[in-house]
């Protein structure tokens, strides 16, 4: 049974067009994505639909008897409630019922008045009724589910009581969604709403839509939920709507397919277009009467066929290429015995880890385990407590900030750009911000009036221009449509840097990173894999083992192996050390460089021919000394 549908929906902003004749029916039950580039007009059909918003034309249906709840990606709440009492509201008619309840049992416990049957008749009456109608509602469940679902998207019951006011952008959407959830519209509409969750509550969110019995729309980027949840993808580009059967990993398949199909179609007729113009002109030059009536004849024919629209192919990031200036030394980061609390709340304590050059490694935790603070601390910009935090030679640290609080909102984005990298030439500055989608009067735009997603486009082409060869990514697939998320994926896999990247995008985790680090109060747990392998491993520690343990061979074949794999670690330790060793005195050896460079620039030395040629011949010394342990250095990379 069709709940909702659209008709030829047009919405125009002044002379731009955003929908054009959107026609599409969603049955009852249906779980449906709706993808598409930023700005594609996702979230103006969203508004449409709730009427938030009036098309310029076309026919809007929705069932009557159908409720219609709404999560946008910005939403007022009531900021002078308590996280709970704001879920509470949902259920103020309970609460009513409740009071109504109250006020009967206290005039029931009245003593009986033999002379006024009818009044306490119509007490037990009016109690029977309203008690039916409390257990029917879900009276006595109420308050649990507000629970279940306020831990479920990640609020500790220390927290329920927290003033809505005091909460972070992020926290106040969780909200919204828990309060949206617990309404139980018919027509659920879900803009981006695994935005600020970390993975816990992406997964409980996941399993609580995919039992959902109402219809589910939602608009993500997040590729691995989509999978998961939905069954349709409606894909909104160019102003007009595409439908498929199937998720996300279906669409991309039947997409390609139609698109090719539909590209061979489109230049075969362009090409019998042609064909048939070149006959035309022909005729016509001929200048004879009987060629001209023949060229009219072929142009009405021509002007009858129904022309082809070339397949949409949406706008993608080009020459997105990540690149070093220098190579790094083997050892990137050493980490060890490391603790961070703010005020009372400790974020972590003891942990420890290392990263080698070249390793694409992931850190998750729970959201306020100090994942960013822990990148502050990398970057030396807050202190930490107790512990080692050491960067290894060479190290050049470029870090993407998911709030964007690096960017001045005044400027403009190609000020912006090129105040960072004045060296860049007018051509080269337009040619790199072409690359990211800012042409033409695009480039003049203040950063104030960017949307989201362009702000981290400007972010990444300021990443890529510093020619890091450590990224510290806090969260960069968020506010990326899917596009922009694939060719940001495509670069960072082809990076012959090192990365360490907080994210909760679980189909980026899957195909960019090969560890995982999971940060919790009192350790940091390493799993050597992608996403998936950490499911697995969490699930079931031991499967893996079990694996190996089913190929055939004996317990001292495995004991053998892992001896073998342990000496091969403990050799790469000592390689590493070595390294080491050698990039201490290279560092020494460049400071006594230094010095002797400046004594050159004494009069008392360089008036004293006898002390300058002292001096000249010790850094002639040094340098060949220094040339030697590079070389040496360069042995180990």
């Amino acid at each position: 049974m069709v709940v909702l549908s659209c008709k030829n929906i047009h919405k125009s902003y002044g002379v731009e067009t955003v929908l054009e004749n959107i026609t599409f029916n969603i049955n009852d039950g249906e779980k449906v994505g709706l993808i598409g580039p930023n700005g594609a007009g996702k979230s103006t059909l969203f508004k449409i639909l709730t009427g938030k918003m009036q098309q310029d034309d076309g026919e809007l249906f929705i069932d009557k008897s159908k409720t219609l709840g709404y999560l946008a990606q910005h939403l007022s709440l009531n900021s002078s409630n308590t996280i709970y009492e704001e879920m509470l509201v949902v259920f103020q008619d309970l609460i009513n019922i409740e009071k109504k309840l109250s006020k009967l049992e206290k005039l029931m416990d009245e003593p009986y008045d033999k002379n006024n049957q009818e009044y306490h008749n119509k007490l037990i009456n009016d109690y029977t009724t309203y008690s039916e109608l409390y257990t029917n509602r879900g009276g006595y469940i109420y308050k649990s589910e507000i629970n279940r679902v306020l831990k479920g998207l990640g609020f500790i019951e220390n927290a329920f009581n927290k003033k809505i006011e005091l909460l972070s952008g992020g926290q106040k959407t969780r909200v919204a969604l828990c309060k949206l959830l617990l309404t139980k519209p018919d027509i659920l509409l879900l803009d981006e709403p695994t935005n600020h969750l970390d993975l816990d509550a992406i997964e409980w969110l996941e399993d609580y839509i995919k039992n959902y019995k109402g219809t589910t729309i939602l608009i993500s980027h997040d590729r691995y939920f989509l999978d998961s949840v939905t069954s349709i993808t409606m894909e909104l580009i160019n102003g007009h709507i595409n439908f498929y059967n199937g998720n996300y990993t279906n669409f991309i398949d039947l997409k390609e397919k139609n698109y090719n199909v539909q590209l061979k179609a489109y230049n075969l007729q362009q090409a019998e277009i042609k064909r048939q113009e070149e006959v035309i002109e022909r005729y016509k030059s001929f200048n004879r009467e009987k060629s001209i009536k023949a060229a009219e004849s072929r142009q009405k024919m021509l002007d009858k066929i129904v022309r082809l629209d070339a397949p949409d192919k949406p706008p993608e990031l080009r020459n997105v290429v990540f690149e070093t200036q220098i190579n790094s030394g083997n050892d990137v980061l050493h980490i060890e015995n490391l603790n961070k609390s703010f005020n009372e709340k400790k974020l972590f304590e003891n942990i420890a880890f290392n990263i080698n050059r070249g390793e694409k490694t992931a850190l998750i935790g729970e959201n306020g385990r100090g994942k960013t603070t822990l990148f502050k601390i990398i970057m030396n910009e807050t202190p930490k407590d107790d512990g080692i935090c050491e960067l290894g030679k060479n190290v050049i640290i470029g870090y993407y900030d998911q709030e964007q609080s690096n960017l001045n909102n005044d400027k403009t984005v190609i000020d912006e750009v090129w105040d960072d990298f004045p060296k860049l030439t007018t051509t080269q500055i337009r040619n790199a911000l072409a690359a990211f989608l800012f042409t033409g009067d695009d480039v003049f735009k203040t950063i104030s009036s960017l949307s989201g997603g362009e702000k981290c486009r400007i972010n990444l082409l300021k990443l890529i221009l510093s020619k890091s060869n450590f990224l510290l990514l806090d969260e960069p697939t968020n506010h990326l449509d899917i596009m922009s998320r694939e060719a940001l994926e495509k670069a960072l896999l082809e990076y012959n840097g090192t990365i360490l990247v907080i994210s909760h995008d679980r189909y980026f985790l899957n195909k960019v990173v090969n560890k995982i680090y999971e940060l919790n109060e009192s350790e940091i747990k390493e799993y050597l894999g992608n996403y998936n392998y950490y499911v697995e491993k969490k699930k079931n520690p031991l499967r893996f083992e079990e694996i190996q343990e089913t190929t055939g061979k004996t317990k001292t074949q495995i004991k053998q192996e892992r001896k073998k794999k342990n000496e091969l670690e403990k050799s790469k330790k000592k390689e590493r050390l070595k390294v080491k060793n050698i990039e201490d005195q290279i560092s020494d050896l460049e400071n006594a460089i230094i010095e002797l460079e400046n004594k050159l620039c004494v009069e008392e030395i360089y008036s004293n021919p006898k002390e300058s040629e002292k001096i000249n011949k010790q850094l002639l010394e040094s340098k060949d000394k220094l040339d030697e342990l590079y070389n040496k250095w360069e042995t180990y990379l």
